[in-house]
């Protein structure tokens, strides 16, 4: 398994880049609750050991890259809430999640690494978009940790209020029981009324 790199990071410091944030977003599948990014600026000298693409670490991994991170390096945190998501659209809410992250990091960075194909409008900061960044950039992956447990703890919070969906566990993603819960208990006020099987029910004939 080929890990990501800090190679995008020291070609930027090489060129005088001194504040580079990896910037990354998680949740845009899911059926229920907000779309989370999260900006980190990685200490070049204590970068915490075996960071990768939160989809590839287990939950324990993922916790104490967390932790380490919080420690070590600069984060910050973004959300979008369900009704920006249904008012605009997941792509568009994806990117305000982005900004806001961005803007919660004081002092700001200098550069953004971004995973995915586009830079979102509105952003200020030089900037890159990276394909596959959180397999690319340990910037990037260190942001998919923390936007992932972010989220995850999120949607365990809004599990208690509204149980029988399975947040705890699907985060809101359309697994067998989320579906079958939505047909029987109903559309809650985190589904996305935007997203087709919950408008689906929402206007059953």
């Amino acid at each position: 398994m080929t890990l990501p790199s800090f190679d995008l990071e020291t070609a930027l410091r090489d060129r005088g880049h001194l504040r580079i944030a990896g910037v990354d977003e998680v949740g845009r599948g899911p059926l229920a609750g907000p779309v989370v990014a999260a900006a980190v600026i990685l200490n070049p000298d204590d970068i915490p050991e075996g960071l990768n693409d939160s989809k590839k670490l287990t939950a324990k991994r993922r916790q104490a890259l967390d932790k380490a991170l919080r420690e070590w390096a600069e984060i910050a945190i973004g959300e979008a809430s369900v009704a920006e998501i249904d008012e605009h659209n997941i792509l568009r809410a994806s990117h305000i999640a982005m900004i806001r992250a961005v803007e919660a990091l004081n002092p700001a960075p200098d550069y953004l690494l971004i995973d995915g194909n586009m830079i979102p409008r509105g952003l200020k900061i030089p900037s890159r978009a990276v394909v596959k960044g959180d397999a690319q950039s340990l910037s990037i992956a260190a942001a998919s940790i923390i936007a992932k447990n972010w989220r995850d703890q999120v949607m365990v919070d809004l599990a208690q209020q509204h149980p029988g969906y399975g947040w705890d566990a699907n985060a809101g993603y359309p697994t067998k029981q989320h579906r079958e819960a939505l047909q029987n208990l109903g559309v809650t006020p985190h589904h996305r009324r935007s997203f087709k099987p919950v408008h689906n029910i929402l206007y059953q004939e």
